[in-house]
């Protein structure tokens, strides 16, 4: 049996003739549903098949110049200037509402694509600014019905300004879900205009079909600021073809795998910090060298002074008094020699401690091994745990001044 109400779910109901979980008979969002379709043209497709407009969520079928196919299967919540109690008064509101508020109470999950060829959508819309906002499908499923979200006015007018718009949102416990959806307690949050609707279609599939974690997504986000992802399919990685594996097995594989995934964190984070060190102010010249037993990299700075520079991942545990920590010891120790899995105190210049593990950041903190504690039973070699004080610095060369 079926309800007339707004919102009241429709049973035993296909979506463009598939099934995509439940489906809502909802009223007064046919500007919603006109906006969506006018985005896929401002963006470049056509419409091949729109769903009915009293129904959520939207289905389109949208066809490219180059022939490629997209489904959309879209959440759309409309997102307004509301004055609320409590709340700070630059901001919009959304409202995640379909079905009753006794249907808020069970859970409300996310219909998805088996097969993977259609992209869901959650995003919200600000038809007075003519800005959407997408939210992370894969956070926010299921959907917690009743909760609203929100962004700064400046946020907002950025996109509208530019197009295209990321940054990372605080992610909080409440009270109707005591944990925090991230485990970061971050999440990205994509703001764009229409002409990026199939844009932010590629990001999200791609972040769903790889699992993308926040600070992962933020980097894929923030790289398509300026352009799209290629319409036309990229050959397979090497890595691909070497293991007879998809990029996603190769993920789930790193993922299983506790020391595996340690070792390959440990190698984004010497990535992230060659990026940011290539052609930075004051740096003159960067090599990572990927030699056991040697530092990471050799760092000429721009007055000649030359830096071995180790890469370590903070630890995700911060101090009582707030501080952040790294460990700068091995593995393990040679067998026989104790004092083998420290790090001698003269063997590299400088720490590079990455903050992703406590931040959800790619960010570096930088200090000098000289100034740091030494093992207590071993004077010549370096504390396992080192505290990330105040004389640390955020930029390499201001070690140095």
């Amino acid at each position: 049996m079926t309800s007339e109400n707004d919102g009241s779910p429709v049973e035993d109901e296909s979506l463009a003739g598939r099934a995509f979980g439940e489906v809502y008979r909802v009223q007064g969002r046919t500007d919603l549903h006109d906006f969506l379709v006018h985005a896929v043209e401002a963006s470049g497709g056509r419409v091949l098949y729109a769903s009915d407009p009293g129904r959520a969520p939207v289905y389109l079928g949208v066809q490219l110049d180059s022939d490629e196919r997209i489904g959309m299967l879209v959440y759309p919540f409309r997102v307004k200037k509301v004055k609320t109690n409590g709340r700070p008064a630059d901001e919009v509101r959304g409202q995640l509402r379909y079905g009753s508020e006794d249907s808020w109470k069970r859970e409300h999950p996310v219909g998805r694509d088996v097969a993977g060829v259609d992209v869901t959508m959650i995003i919200g819309i600000d038809l007075a600014d003519g800005v959407l906002l997408g939210l992370d499908a894969n956070l926010w499923d299921p959907l917690p019905m009743g909760i609203s979200f929100y962004a700064k006015d400046a946020e907002m007018q950025q996109a509208k300004d530019s197009g295209w718009h990321v940054w990372e949102k605080v992610n909080r416990g409440g009270t109707k879900r005591v944990e925090a959806r991230s485990p970061t307690n971050l999440e990205t949050v994509v703001a764009f205009t229409p002409d990026r609707l199939i844009d932010y279609a590629r990001l999200e599939r791609r972040a769903t079909s790889l699992r993308l974690d926040p600070p992962l997504r933020f980097a894929a986000a923030t790289a398509m600021a300026d352009r799209a992802l290629p319409e036309e399919p990229q050959r397979r990685h090497v890595l691909e073809e070497q293991f007879a594996l998809s990029s996603e097995q190769i993920l789930d594989i790193i993922g299983g795998r506790n020391r595996l995934s340690v070792a390959v964190r440990g190698g984004v984070a010497e990535y992230h910090l060659e990026r940011q060190l290539t052609g930075a102010p004051g740096i003159a010249s960067v090599q990572r060298l990927d030699v056991d037993a040697m530092h990471d990299f050799d760092v000429t700075l721009d007055d000649g002074t030359f830096l071995r520079v180790e890469c370590k991942n903070a630890s995700p545990k911060i101090s009582g008094s707030g501080a952040f920590k790294v460990e700068v010891q091995k593995t393990r120790a040679s067998k026989g020699d104790p004092a083998s899995r420290f790090y001698a105190a003269d063997g590299f210049d400088v720490v590079a401690a990455c903050l992703f593990s406590p931040t959800g950041r790619w960010e570096f903190r930088f200090g000098r091994t000289a100034d740091m504690a030494r093992h207590k039973d071993f004077p010549d070699r370096l504390a396992p745990i080192q505290t990330i004080t105040d004389e640390w610095t955020d930029t390499l060369p201001a070690l140095t001044r």
